[in-house]
């Protein structure tokens, strides 16, 4: 059985929404601790009341987590055992706690990780996403991208490196950003993409559609653009990628100067660059 030394910082998952998602252990490790470091007091204090739990908050978010961490060393130094969680799934992967892990890591202390929910693996698990066709594994194999950038012409050059990468990619997005998002994807055309929203929550949602169809879905109803979103892009089919560097190349096109977007077309897709100039001023002169 295995043990919860003192001096070790405790990174705990902990809900994407439905509340029964907790581990037993990290609700053990969770009432043994000394103090809980998190992303928002304000949401974790609720959170662990729902399971009869009071413990000393620590406010350790993006905008504090090098300071803040000097102040978790200190704790641990003392011999405390001080957990991390974030506001939602497990920390470090999108959301805080990396800086934090690292800092602990760095000052010789141990850091011990508790699993458990996750929107990539949950929305992964959904997905049906499988190796190539005839490969004898069975098992997906996967990028995270995260968060794409939210400036339009960055959040493009982002998706033109996507359109080539032959894995399948979990991107995350908020509601407020998603329609932009997914008008961008539709330069995708027929690449599925699978959408889950309000993952594990009471009015979750999962559809595997084509790229250029997922703005009419979340068209389709207003409660649709509500709530978090976990995606995954799908790898390309050989005939997908046929034309994969002829679309890069349009899709940098409508956002850069032709050299720039020549150049990192053929950084991307690997196509030769004397070819790819020539594609772009046919496609400049129609």
């Amino acid at each position: 059985m295995q043990t919860y030394p003192q001096a070790t910082l405790y990174v705990v998952a902990t809900p994407i929404g439905n509340l029964a998602d907790i581990s037993l252990r990290a609700l053990h490790v969770l009432q043994r601790v000394d103090a809980i470091a998190c992303e928002d007091k304000r949401h974790t204090q609720p959170l662990l009341r729902q399971y009869g739990i009071e413990k000393p908050l620590l406010a350790v978010h993006q905008h504090n987590e090098a300071e803040a961490a000097a102040l978790v060393i200190e704790r641990l130094q003392r011999g405390e055992r001080v957990a991390y969680v974030s506001d939602a799934g497990t920390p470090a992967v999108s959301d805080p706690g990396a800086r934090l892990v690292a800092a602990v890591r760095a000052a010789g202390l141990q850091v011990m990780p508790l699993p458990g929910a996750s929107s990539v693996t949950t929305v992964l698990s959904a997905a049906g996403v499988t190796r190539a066709e005839g490969s004898a594994d069975h098992g997906s194999s996967f990028v995270f991208a995260g968060f794409l950038p939210s400036k339009a012409g960055e959040r493009d050059q982002a998706i033109a490196q996507l359109r080539a990468e032959p894995r399948a990619t979990v991107i995350l997005e908020a509601p407020h950003r998603i329609e932009a998002l997914a008008r961008a994807l539709g330069v995708l055309q027929g690449r599925l993409v699978t959408v889950g929203r309000e993952l594990t929550k009471q009015f979750e949602e999962i559809a595997t559609l084509p790229a250029q169809e997922l703005a009419a879905w979340l068209d389709a109803g207003p409660q649709r653009t509500r709530g978090e979103f976990a995606l995954v892009l799908h790898a390309s089919t050989p005939t997908e990628g046929e034309n994969d560097s002829t679309r890069v190349l349009q899709l940098l096109l409508a956002e850069l100067p032709l050299k720039t977007a020549v150049r990192l077309a053929a950084e991307i897709t690997g196509a030769p660059r004397n070819e790819l100039y020539e594609t772009a001023l046919q496609l400049k002169k129609e």
